[in-house]
Formats: C-alpha cells, sequence, structure tokens
C-alpha cells in the first residue's frame, strides 16, 4: 500500500512482541496487535491463545480476578478467561485424573510466523502433544485480521504424526465481560433447543439467553443446539453485537456458560467437540489424519 500520507505502517496498524516482567504473570510471553479498530494479545506462552481483545479502545473479554498467571497453581486459583482459552486436547471440562479443562492452554506455542503487512496482521504457531511411546499430535494455528477489520479469525489444523490412531477433544471457551457483556444484554442465535448442564441451571432455563444483574450465588451452563453455527452477544446499550462463527462440521456441539455472579461476571460461548460430564466423548484421528477448526471473533456497532 502507496500512501503519500504515511511512510510507517505504524500509524495505521502495529504487532509488538515482550515479556511481562512483574507479578503473577512474570514470564508469559505476549503479542500485542492493533489493526485500527480491534487491539488484541496473544499469548504464545499459553497456546498462542488470546489474551484480552479490545474493539474502538473498548474491553470485549472477561479478566478474572486470578489475571495473567505464569504459576503453576491449582485451576480456580489461575483460570484468567481471556478472550480465548482453547480447551483439549487430551480432556475438557473436570474429569478425575485429568486437568481441568485439559492441557493444551499450559502448553508453550512455537512462533512461526508474525507479521503486520498492508494485508493485514498475521501471527502463526505450533502446539506439540507428545509423549514417549505416546501420542504425536501437532496443532498449528494461523489467526489473522485485516487492517480496518472488526474480525478476528482464527484457524487450528490437529494433525496426528504418530503411527497409531489417536483420541482428542476441543473446546474452545470464548469469554465475554463487561462492558460488552451487561445487564439485558441478550443472546442471539437460531436455538433450536436448550438443555441444563447441571439442576441449578434448571431453574433459570425461561431465562438462558438474557444477561442480568450479577446477583447469583453461582454459574449456570447450557448446552445450546443451534441451527446453524453461529451466535451473537446484543448489547444494546452500548449499540454493539459480539459474534462467534465456527466450523459447525468439526464442532458439533455448543456450551453456554454463564456466570451472573458478583466479581466474576462472565458469559462463555463455547463451541466443541464433545459434550462434558457423563456425556463426554473422544474424536479420533487416524495416523497422519488431520481436522480444521475456524472460529471468527467479530463485533460491529449497531
Amino acid at each position: 500500500m502507496r500512501n503519500p500520507k504515511i511512510s510507517n505502517l505504524r500509524q495505521l496498524a502495529y504487532l509488538d512482541r515482550y515479556t511481562l516482567t512483574s507479578g503473577r504473570g512474570a514470564g508469559l510471553d505476549v503479542i500485542e496487535c492493533d489493526n485500527g479498530r480491534i487491539r488484541f494479545l496473544l499469548c504464545p506462552s499459553r497456546a498462542l491463545d488470546v489474551m484480552q481483545m479490545w474493539h474502538r479502545g473498548e474491553n470485549v473479554s472477561f479478566i478474572s480476578k486470578n489475571g495473567f498467571v505464569s504459576e503453576k497453581v491449582p485451576f480456580l486459583s489461575r483460570f484468567e478467561g481471556g478472550m480465548l482459552y482453547t480447551c483439549g486436547l487430551d480432556s475438557a471440562g473436570g474429569r478425575e485424573g485429568f486437568e481441568q479443562h485439559g492441557t493444551h492452554h499450559l502448553t508453550g506455542a512455537e512462533v512461526t510466523l508474525a507479521e503486520c503487512t498492508d494485508e493485514g496482521i498475521t501471527v502463526e504457531a505450533t502446539v506439540r502433544e507428545t509423549a514417549l511411546f505416546g501420542r504425536n499430535l501437532v496443532f498449528k494455528r494461523r489467526v489473522f485480521t485485516a487492517l480496518g477489520s472488526d474480525t478476528l479469525s482464527i484457524t487450528d489444523t490437529v494433525t496426528n504424526e504418530a503411527y497409531l490412531p489417536a483420541e482428542y477433544c476441543i473446546l474452545y471457551h470464548v469469554n465475554v465481560g463487561y462492558p460488552m457483556l451487561d445487564e439485558g444484554a441478550e443472546v442471539v442465535a437460531d436455538v433450536k433447543d436448550v438443555f441444563t448442564r447441571t439442576d441449578y441451571a434448571r431453574r433459570y432455563i425461561d431465562r438462558a439467553l438474557i444477561m442480568e444483574e450479577p446477583t447469583y450465588p453461582e454459574e449456570t451452563c447450557y448446552y445450546l443446539e443451534l441451527a446453524k453455527p453461529e451466535i451473537s452477544l446484543l448489547n444494546k446499550k452500548r449499540g454493539k453485537r459480539f459474534t462467534v462463527k465456527y466450523s459447525g462440521d468439526t464442532l458439533p456441539e455448543f456450551l453456554m456458560w454463564k456466570s451472573m455472579v458478583a466479581g466474576d461476571f462472565a458469559l462463555g460461548l463455547e463451541p466443541t467437540t464433545t459434550r462434558l460430564d457423563s456425556t463426554f466423548s473422544y474424536n479420533t484421528l487416524e495416523a497422519g489424519e488431520s481436522v480444521k477448526f475456524t472460529l471468527n471473533l467479530s463485533v460491529e456497532e449497531i
């Protein structure tokens, strides 16, 4: 792009890399990206997940009271939420004998490309989940946003490079927080049916899709059967819509985590390969086989 009004692309967009040096997040590597409309932080130390995202200066993500944590501490003391926390590939949810939501998010990524050009911002990385005499899953992530775009696109490819079949699961824990999430905001989608994950959630199923004041004593979780792989949070108060679009062929299930809890006010929009708890199940990749997942996160003004 030749533009006589600028001589440095940084006036329109940028990509910076740095390492946090203090507090509980000390040692975490960060890639900060800004395309002129959305700004987001990627964390190579955490599988290139999306730490936080802003749209025109306003936060979209849920960040828990833990903040970003590099320490090896129990899940409830380190779960940051974040814009995207990728769960898997060994487990999702809470299962005996497994790390809560799996070990993938805790695995460092090897960044193979990080650039900001006239076309947009592109970051690519590889995560390897391996074991001697065991699995050899290679996870490749590509994150892209065009200059001036309101959309962040994520493409993940998982390949079984072992010589035997391998089981896997994946759950994309997309977390929305204030001010994008607020009282009166509404989840909008072509919902065919709603199922509760817990008995407690069943009490509130009639208002599952409406966001309320943070006065609930605990979280509620719902499985949504969607007619198409697209779901939004509409916030008329802020005049914005946050939308998640994903590959429904490879992510056939959808979980909504609704936490109207004071201090833990969050909404999780979670495409997944499997339901959780007693209905949890793995998919299988044959030797040399690959599977692709896509996830688009966008914000539009209404």
